[in-house]
Protein backbone atom coordinates (compact mmCIF):
# COMPACT_ATOMS: atom_id res chain seq x y z
CA UNK A 1 0.00 0.00 0.00
CA UNK A 2 2.99 2.24 0.43
CA UNK A 3 2.88 2.82 -3.42
CA UNK A 4 -1.05 3.91 -3.59
CA UNK A 5 -2.06 7.78 -3.48
CA UNK A 6 -3.45 9.05 0.09
CA UNK A 7 -6.69 9.40 -1.32
CA UNK A 8 -7.09 5.81 -2.04
CA UNK A 9 -5.51 4.46 1.13
CA UNK A 10 -8.20 6.84 3.44
CA UNK A 11 -10.82 5.33 0.77
CA UNK A 12 -9.99 1.65 1.58
CA UNK A 13 -9.70 2.79 5.44
CA UNK A 14 -12.74 4.28 5.51
CA UNK A 15 -14.27 1.06 5.20
CA UNK A 16 -12.69 -0.53 8.70
CA UNK A 17 -15.27 0.09 11.09
CA UNK A 18 -14.55 -1.91 14.33
CA UNK A 19 -12.92 0.09 17.34
CA UNK A 20 -10.02 -2.60 17.78
CA UNK A 21 -9.12 -2.76 13.92
CA UNK A 22 -8.62 1.49 13.80
CA UNK A 23 -6.45 1.36 16.80
CA UNK A 24 -4.34 -1.18 15.82
CA UNK A 25 -4.27 0.91 12.42
CA UNK A 26 -3.12 3.87 14.74
CA UNK A 27 -0.07 1.76 15.35
CA UNK A 28 0.95 0.92 11.83
CA UNK A 29 2.48 4.18 10.64
CA UNK A 30 1.92 7.79 10.11
CA UNK A 31 0.41 7.80 6.94
CA UNK A 32 -2.20 5.06 8.57
CA UNK A 33 -2.69 7.24 12.02
CA UNK A 34 -3.46 10.18 9.14
CA UNK A 35 -6.13 8.87 7.74
CA UNK A 36 -8.60 7.65 11.04
CA UNK A 37 -10.35 11.25 10.63
CA UNK A 38 -11.82 10.01 6.94
CA UNK A 39 -13.62 7.32 9.03
CA UNK A 40 -17.16 7.20 8.27
CA UNK A 41 -18.21 4.16 10.72
CA UNK A 42 -17.01 3.10 14.35
CA UNK A 43 -17.99 -0.29 16.16
CA UNK A 44 -17.35 -1.22 19.64
CA UNK A 45 -18.23 -5.17 20.24
CA UNK A 46 -19.53 -6.40 23.83
CA UNK A 47 -16.22 -7.19 24.59
CA UNK A 48 -14.24 -4.14 23.65
CA UNK A 49 -13.20 -3.75 27.25
CA UNK A 50 -12.77 -6.69 28.07
CA UNK A 51 -9.12 -6.59 28.57
CA UNK A 52 -9.01 -2.65 29.58
CA UNK A 53 -7.49 -2.22 33.28
CA UNK A 54 -5.27 0.55 33.16
CA UNK A 55 -5.14 4.11 31.91
CA UNK A 56 -8.42 6.12 30.54
CA UNK A 57 -11.99 4.66 30.95
CA UNK A 58 -13.76 3.34 28.42
CA UNK A 59 -16.08 5.89 27.53
CA UNK A 60 -13.23 8.43 27.84
CA UNK A 61 -11.27 6.15 24.93
CA UNK A 62 -14.72 6.56 22.72
CA UNK A 63 -14.71 10.13 23.38
CA UNK A 64 -11.24 10.74 22.15
CA UNK A 65 -11.34 8.42 19.46
CA UNK A 66 -14.81 10.13 18.05
CA UNK A 67 -13.03 13.54 18.24
CA UNK A 68 -10.68 12.46 15.82
CA UNK A 69 -13.14 11.80 12.98
CA UNK A 70 -14.45 14.76 11.27
CA UNK A 71 -17.30 13.07 9.88
CA UNK A 72 -19.08 10.44 11.48
CA UNK A 73 -22.11 8.46 10.13
CA UNK A 74 -22.60 4.96 11.52
CA UNK A 75 -21.76 4.46 15.45
CA UNK A 76 -22.61 1.44 16.94
CA UNK A 77 -21.87 0.95 20.51
CA UNK A 78 -22.23 -2.72 22.26
CA UNK A 79 -20.10 -2.52 25.38
CA UNK A 80 -21.56 -0.84 28.34
CA UNK A 81 -21.72 2.55 28.75
CA UNK A 82 -23.32 5.48 30.85
CA UNK A 83 -26.11 8.66 30.24
CA UNK A 84 -23.50 10.89 30.93
CA UNK A 85 -20.82 9.21 28.50
CA UNK A 86 -23.43 8.94 25.64
CA UNK A 87 -24.37 12.62 26.02
CA UNK A 88 -20.67 13.48 25.14
CA UNK A 89 -20.37 11.26 22.34
CA UNK A 90 -23.16 12.57 20.38
CA UNK A 91 -21.98 16.72 21.09
CA UNK A 92 -19.52 15.69 19.45
CA UNK A 93 -20.74 13.60 16.78
CA UNK A 94 -24.42 14.05 17.02
CA UNK A 95 -25.24 16.28 13.79
CA UNK A 96 -23.72 14.23 11.10
CA UNK A 97 -24.76 10.33 12.37
CA UNK A 98 -26.84 9.06 9.93
CA UNK A 99 -27.18 5.51 11.69
CA UNK A 100 -26.79 5.08 15.88
CA UNK A 101 -27.17 1.28 16.87
CA UNK A 102 -27.17 1.28 21.24
CA UNK A 103 -27.52 -1.54 23.40
CA UNK A 104 -28.61 0.26 25.96
CA UNK A 105 -28.72 -2.60 29.03
CA UNK A 106 -31.16 -0.71 30.71
CA UNK A 107 -34.18 -3.12 31.75
CA UNK A 108 -32.22 -4.88 34.55
CA UNK A 109 -32.39 -1.35 36.54
CA UNK A 110 -35.62 0.49 38.03
CA UNK A 111 -34.72 3.54 36.23
CA UNK A 112 -33.99 6.87 38.30
CA UNK A 113 -36.92 9.67 38.49
CA UNK A 114 -35.34 12.56 36.13
CA UNK A 115 -33.57 15.56 37.11
CA UNK A 116 -31.89 18.24 35.90
CA UNK A 117 -28.09 16.88 36.10
CA UNK A 118 -28.35 13.77 34.23
CA UNK A 119 -30.50 13.31 31.09
CA UNK A 120 -31.75 9.53 30.69
CA UNK A 121 -29.62 7.91 27.94
CA UNK A 122 -33.01 8.43 25.85
CA UNK A 123 -33.02 11.42 26.37
CA UNK A 124 -29.39 11.90 24.80
CA UNK A 125 -30.65 10.89 21.46
CA UNK A 126 -32.38 14.18 20.83
CA UNK A 127 -28.95 15.98 19.90
CA UNK A 128 -28.69 13.11 17.00
CA UNK A 129 -31.49 15.12 14.47
CA UNK A 130 -30.50 13.73 11.36
CA UNK A 131 -30.34 10.14 12.41
CA UNK A 132 -31.91 7.88 8.96
CA UNK A 133 -31.72 4.95 11.19
CA UNK A 134 -31.87 3.85 15.20
CA UNK A 135 -31.91 0.72 16.39
CA UNK A 136 -32.33 0.10 20.28
CA UNK A 137 -31.53 -3.28 22.59
CA UNK A 138 -32.50 -3.35 26.34
CA UNK A 139 -34.66 -0.67 26.33
CA UNK A 140 -36.63 0.69 29.19
CA UNK A 141 -39.40 3.31 28.29
CA UNK A 142 -40.91 3.81 31.95
CA UNK A 143 -40.57 8.16 31.25
CA UNK A 144 -41.76 9.83 27.78
CA UNK A 145 -38.06 10.62 26.21
CA UNK A 146 -37.46 14.57 26.01
CA UNK A 147 -37.56 14.08 21.95
CA UNK A 148 -38.16 16.60 19.33
CA UNK A 149 -38.73 15.18 16.04
CA UNK A 150 -36.34 12.96 13.99
CA UNK A 151 -37.79 15.00 10.14
CA UNK A 152 -34.98 12.47 8.37
CA UNK A 153 -35.16 8.84 10.46
CA UNK A 154 -36.95 6.14 7.99
CA UNK A 155 -35.75 2.86 10.48
CA UNK A 156 -36.73 2.53 13.97
CA UNK A 157 -35.92 -0.66 15.42
CA UNK A 158 -36.24 -1.65 19.33
CA UNK A 159 -35.61 -5.22 20.52
CA UNK A 160 -36.08 -5.96 24.18
CA UNK A 161 -37.91 -3.33 25.92
CA UNK A 162 -40.26 -1.99 28.81
CA UNK A 163 -42.57 0.20 28.09
CA UNK A 164 -45.64 2.24 29.56
CA UNK A 165 -48.49 3.75 26.58
CA UNK A 166 -47.32 7.43 27.08
CA UNK A 167 -43.45 6.75 26.51
CA UNK A 168 -44.00 4.73 23.10
CA UNK A 169 -46.57 7.20 21.98
CA UNK A 170 -44.17 10.35 22.13
CA UNK A 171 -41.08 7.99 20.77
CA UNK A 172 -43.57 7.47 17.05
CA UNK A 173 -44.64 11.46 17.09
CA UNK A 174 -41.21 12.10 16.70
CA UNK A 175 -40.52 9.91 14.08
CA UNK A 176 -42.90 10.77 11.32
CA UNK A 177 -41.38 9.88 8.50
CA UNK A 178 -40.51 6.46 8.95
CA UNK A 179 -40.71 3.73 6.50
CA UNK A 180 -39.60 0.80 8.56
CA UNK A 181 -40.96 0.50 12.08
CA UNK A 182 -39.83 -3.18 14.51
CA UNK A 183 -40.73 -3.43 17.62
CA UNK A 184 -39.25 -6.55 18.84
CA UNK A 185 -40.08 -8.58 22.61
CA UNK A 186 -41.74 -5.28 23.51
CA UNK A 187 -43.78 -5.80 27.38
CA UNK A 188 -46.65 -3.28 29.20
CA UNK A 189 -47.79 -2.29 25.93
CA UNK A 190 -51.92 -1.95 26.67
CA UNK A 191 -52.56 0.43 23.63
CA UNK A 192 -50.58 1.67 20.44
CA UNK A 193 -51.89 4.00 17.76
CA UNK A 194 -49.48 4.25 14.38
CA UNK A 195 -49.94 7.02 12.02
CA UNK A 196 -47.22 7.30 9.36
CA UNK A 197 -47.88 8.16 6.01
CA UNK A 198 -44.51 6.74 4.88
CA UNK A 199 -44.77 3.34 6.91
CA UNK A 200 -44.33 0.31 4.49
CA UNK A 201 -43.05 -2.16 6.97
CA UNK A 202 -44.31 -2.96 10.48
CA UNK A 203 -43.26 -5.57 12.86
CA UNK A 204 -44.40 -5.48 15.87
CA UNK A 205 -44.45 -8.08 18.69
CA UNK A 206 -45.74 -7.54 22.30
CA UNK A 207 -45.20 -9.70 25.52
CA UNK A 208 -47.69 -10.52 27.88
CA UNK A 209 -51.30 -11.59 28.53
CA UNK A 210 -51.67 -11.10 24.69
CA UNK A 211 -54.83 -8.04 25.15
CA UNK A 212 -52.64 -5.03 23.57
CA UNK A 213 -54.76 -2.81 21.24
CA UNK A 214 -53.25 -1.39 17.72
CA UNK A 215 -54.28 0.93 15.71
CA UNK A 216 -53.03 1.58 12.18
CA UNK A 217 -53.09 4.22 9.77
CA UNK A 218 -50.59 3.89 7.01
CA UNK A 219 -51.79 4.37 3.26
CA UNK A 220 -48.42 2.87 1.85
CA UNK A 221 -48.24 -0.28 4.39
CA UNK A 222 -46.78 -3.34 2.67
CA UNK A 223 -45.89 -5.67 4.93
CA UNK A 224 -47.02 -5.91 8.58
CA UNK A 225 -46.45 -8.18 11.31
CA UNK A 226 -48.02 -8.42 15.11
CA UNK A 227 -47.86 -10.74 17.70
CA UNK A 228 -49.76 -10.25 20.95
CA UNK A 229 -52.55 -7.90 20.05
CA UNK A 230 -56.28 -8.74 20.24
CA UNK A 231 -57.93 -5.51 18.63
CA UNK A 232 -56.24 -4.35 15.55
CA UNK A 233 -57.66 -1.87 13.15
CA UNK A 234 -56.14 -0.60 9.75
CA UNK A 235 -58.20 0.72 7.62
CA UNK A 236 -55.87 2.11 4.58
CA UNK A 237 -54.41 -1.49 3.40
CA UNK A 238 -54.93 -0.82 -0.44
CA UNK A 239 -50.82 -1.50 -0.82
CA UNK A 240 -50.59 -4.39 1.65
CA UNK A 241 -48.65 -7.53 0.34
CA UNK A 242 -48.06 -9.51 3.45
CA UNK A 243 -50.34 -10.14 6.59
CA UNK A 244 -48.71 -12.37 9.97
CA UNK A 245 -51.54 -11.94 12.59
CA UNK A 246 -49.93 -14.21 15.84
CA UNK A 247 -51.44 -14.35 19.38
CA UNK A 248 -49.43 -16.85 21.80
CA UNK A 249 -51.00 -16.04 24.75
CA UNK A 250 -54.40 -14.33 24.30
CA UNK A 251 -57.28 -14.17 22.23
CA UNK A 252 -57.48 -12.37 19.27
CA UNK A 253 -61.26 -10.74 19.23
CA UNK A 254 -61.60 -8.16 16.58
CA UNK A 255 -59.56 -7.83 13.33
CA UNK A 256 -60.81 -4.47 10.95
CA UNK A 257 -59.40 -3.83 7.52
CA UNK A 258 -59.68 -1.96 4.85
CA UNK A 259 -59.68 -3.45 1.23
CA UNK A 260 -57.00 -6.36 1.09
CA UNK A 261 -57.08 -6.69 -2.56
CA UNK A 262 -53.37 -6.79 -3.20
CA UNK A 263 -53.11 -9.37 -0.62
CA UNK A 264 -50.39 -11.84 -1.59
CA UNK A 265 -49.44 -13.88 2.02
CA UNK A 266 -51.82 -14.18 4.81
CA UNK A 267 -50.43 -15.94 8.27
CA UNK A 268 -53.03 -16.49 11.30
CA UNK A 269 -51.90 -18.54 14.48
CA UNK A 270 -52.66 -18.67 17.53
CA UNK A 271 -54.59 -20.52 20.04
CA UNK A 272 -57.75 -18.99 19.98
CA UNK A 273 -59.64 -16.87 17.70
CA UNK A 274 -62.80 -15.67 18.21
CA UNK A 275 -64.86 -17.17 14.87
CA UNK A 276 -66.01 -13.82 13.39
CA UNK A 277 -62.28 -12.53 12.97
CA UNK A 278 -61.05 -15.74 11.30
CA UNK A 279 -64.30 -15.55 8.91
CA UNK A 280 -63.48 -11.77 8.32
CA UNK A 281 -59.68 -12.29 7.58
CA UNK A 282 -60.72 -15.32 5.13
CA UNK A 283 -63.52 -13.10 3.37
CA UNK A 284 -61.34 -10.04 2.56
CA UNK A 285 -58.39 -12.38 1.69
CA UNK A 286 -59.80 -13.72 -1.59
CA UNK A 287 -56.84 -12.78 -3.51
CA UNK A 288 -54.22 -13.83 -1.13
CA UNK A 289 -51.74 -16.79 -3.03
CA UNK A 290 -50.52 -17.97 0.08
CA UNK A 291 -52.48 -18.78 3.35
CA UNK A 292 -51.09 -19.97 6.30
CA UNK A 293 -53.28 -21.01 9.03
CA UNK A 294 -52.67 -22.54 12.43
CA UNK A 295 -55.46 -21.64 15.09
CA UNK A 296 -56.25 -24.55 17.32
CA UNK A 297 -59.64 -23.10 18.73
CA UNK A 298 -62.66 -20.62 18.16
CA UNK A 299 -64.78 -19.15 20.66
CA UNK A 300 -65.66 -15.46 21.92
CA UNK A 301 -65.26 -15.96 25.32
CA UNK A 302 -63.25 -18.42 27.83
CA UNK A 303 -64.64 -21.59 26.60
CA UNK A 304 -62.71 -23.40 23.94
CA UNK A 305 -64.58 -24.30 20.55
CA UNK A 306 -64.13 -26.33 17.85
CA UNK A 307 -64.34 -24.37 14.07
CA UNK A 308 -67.68 -24.57 12.63
CA UNK A 309 -68.16 -26.21 9.08
CA UNK A 310 -66.16 -24.83 6.27
CA UNK A 311 -67.78 -25.43 2.57
CA UNK A 312 -64.53 -27.37 0.04
CA UNK A 313 -66.44 -25.80 -2.53
CA UNK A 314 -66.99 -22.46 -1.16
CA UNK A 315 -64.25 -22.04 0.38
CA UNK A 316 -61.91 -22.68 -3.03
CA UNK A 317 -64.37 -20.74 -5.15
CA UNK A 318 -63.87 -17.76 -2.50
CA UNK A 319 -59.86 -17.83 -3.07
CA UNK A 320 -59.13 -18.25 -6.94
CA UNK A 321 -55.55 -17.09 -6.47
CA UNK A 322 -54.43 -19.24 -3.99
CA UNK A 323 -51.36 -21.09 -4.35
CA UNK A 324 -49.47 -22.31 -1.18
CA UNK A 325 -51.83 -23.47 1.54
CA UNK A 326 -50.64 -24.65 4.59
CA UNK A 327 -53.05 -25.69 6.89
CA UNK A 328 -52.88 -27.30 10.57
CA UNK A 329 -55.00 -29.35 12.48
CA UNK A 330 -58.30 -26.88 13.34
CA UNK A 331 -58.79 -25.72 10.00
CA UNK A 332 -58.30 -29.05 8.49
CA UNK A 333 -60.58 -31.03 10.31
CA UNK A 334 -63.47 -27.44 9.45
CA UNK A 335 -63.23 -28.31 6.03
CA UNK A 336 -63.48 -32.59 6.71
CA UNK A 337 -66.75 -32.95 8.14
CA UNK A 338 -69.34 -34.75 7.00
CA UNK A 339 -71.36 -32.43 4.96
CA UNK A 340 -68.60 -30.17 3.75
CA UNK A 341 -67.67 -32.32 0.50
CA UNK A 342 -71.73 -32.12 -0.41
CA UNK A 343 -71.45 -29.59 -3.21
CA UNK A 344 -68.54 -31.41 -5.63
CA UNK A 345 -69.74 -31.28 -9.11
CA UNK A 346 -67.32 -33.24 -11.69
CA UNK A 347 -66.58 -29.71 -13.20
CA UNK A 348 -65.20 -28.56 -9.98
CA UNK A 349 -61.49 -27.09 -10.80
CA UNK A 350 -59.29 -25.68 -7.78
CA UNK A 351 -57.04 -23.38 -10.52
CA UNK A 352 -53.94 -22.09 -8.72
CA UNK A 353 -53.36 -24.49 -5.67
CA UNK A 354 -49.70 -25.71 -6.59
CA UNK A 355 -48.62 -27.04 -3.22
CA UNK A 356 -50.08 -27.83 0.55
CA UNK A 357 -48.99 -28.49 3.73
CA UNK A 358 -51.36 -30.57 5.76
CA UNK A 359 -51.10 -30.94 9.35
CA UNK A 360 -52.99 -33.74 10.86
CA UNK A 361 -53.10 -34.21 14.97
CA UNK A 362 -56.01 -36.69 15.58
CA UNK A 363 -57.81 -39.86 13.74
CA UNK A 364 -61.20 -38.58 14.47
CA UNK A 365 -63.54 -38.48 11.35
CA UNK A 366 -60.87 -40.30 9.20
CA UNK A 367 -62.74 -41.18 6.38
CA UNK A 368 -64.14 -37.84 5.96
CA UNK A 369 -60.23 -36.46 6.03
CA UNK A 370 -58.89 -39.22 3.91
CA UNK A 371 -61.94 -37.77 1.28
CA UNK A 372 -60.57 -33.87 2.01
CA UNK A 373 -57.03 -35.04 0.94
CA UNK A 374 -57.73 -37.23 -2.32
CA UNK A 375 -60.31 -34.32 -3.36
CA UNK A 376 -57.36 -31.95 -2.94
CA UNK A 377 -55.29 -34.32 -5.16
CA UNK A 378 -57.91 -34.95 -7.85
CA UNK A 379 -59.61 -31.14 -8.19
CA UNK A 380 -56.29 -29.60 -7.98
CA UNK A 381 -54.94 -29.88 -11.42
CA UNK A 382 -51.57 -27.73 -11.05
CA UNK A 383 -50.85 -29.53 -7.87
CA UNK A 384 -46.66 -30.10 -7.25
CA UNK A 385 -46.63 -31.11 -3.68
CA UNK A 386 -48.77 -32.51 -0.69
CA UNK A 387 -47.01 -32.81 2.20
CA UNK A 388 -49.03 -34.71 5.45
CA UNK A 389 -47.10 -33.60 8.75
CA UNK A 390 -48.66 -36.17 11.57
CA UNK A 391 -47.67 -33.84 14.59
CA UNK A 392 -48.30 -35.59 18.38
CA UNK A 393 -51.27 -37.70 17.59
CA UNK A 394 -51.94 -39.83 20.57
CA UNK A 395 -54.00 -42.29 21.14
CA UNK A 396 -54.45 -45.68 22.22
CA UNK A 397 -57.33 -46.83 19.96
CA UNK A 398 -57.03 -48.74 16.72
CA UNK A 399 -58.30 -46.05 14.57
CA UNK A 400 -54.63 -44.35 15.01
CA UNK A 401 -53.01 -47.07 13.42
CA UNK A 402 -55.71 -48.03 10.74
CA UNK A 403 -55.58 -43.99 9.75
CA UNK A 404 -52.15 -44.09 9.46
CA UNK A 405 -51.96 -47.01 7.35
CA UNK A 406 -54.48 -45.35 4.99
CA UNK A 407 -52.46 -42.27 4.63
CA UNK A 408 -48.95 -43.81 4.20
CA UNK A 409 -51.36 -46.46 1.34
CA UNK A 410 -52.26 -42.73 0.49
CA UNK A 411 -48.88 -41.40 0.15
CA UNK A 412 -47.55 -44.32 -2.03
CA UNK A 413 -50.03 -44.41 -4.48
CA UNK A 414 -49.26 -40.52 -5.37
CA UNK A 415 -45.40 -40.73 -4.19
CA UNK A 416 -44.59 -38.26 -7.32
CA UNK A 417 -46.33 -35.57 -5.40
CA UNK A 418 -47.61 -36.81 -2.01
CA UNK A 419 -44.99 -37.48 1.40
CA UNK A 420 -45.17 -37.49 4.46
CA UNK A 421 -42.87 -35.95 7.44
Amino acid sequence: MDSLPDAIVQYILSHINNAQDVASCNCVSKRWKDSVPCLKGLYFPRNSFDNHFSGDNPETIIYKLISKIEHLEELIVYCPFSSPGLASWLLLAGSTLKHLELRMDNLAVVEPPPCLEHPSKLDCLAVAKNLESLKLWGVLMAQTPKWDVFPKLQNLEIVGARMEDPAISRVLEACPNLSNLLLLGCEGVGSISIDMPNLEKCKLDFYGVGNCALSLNSPKIESLEVQGCSWIRAHETKFLKNLSISSSAGRVYMVDFGKLSALEFLSIRGVQWCWDAISKMLQWSSEVKHLHMKVEFTGDFEQLLPFPEIDFVDFFNSHPRLQKFDIHGAMFAALCQKDSLKNVESSFVIPSLEEVVVTVRSPLNAEQKMSTLESLLKYSKNLKRMAIRILQMKSTHSSTDDFFEEICKFSHQNRRIVRIE
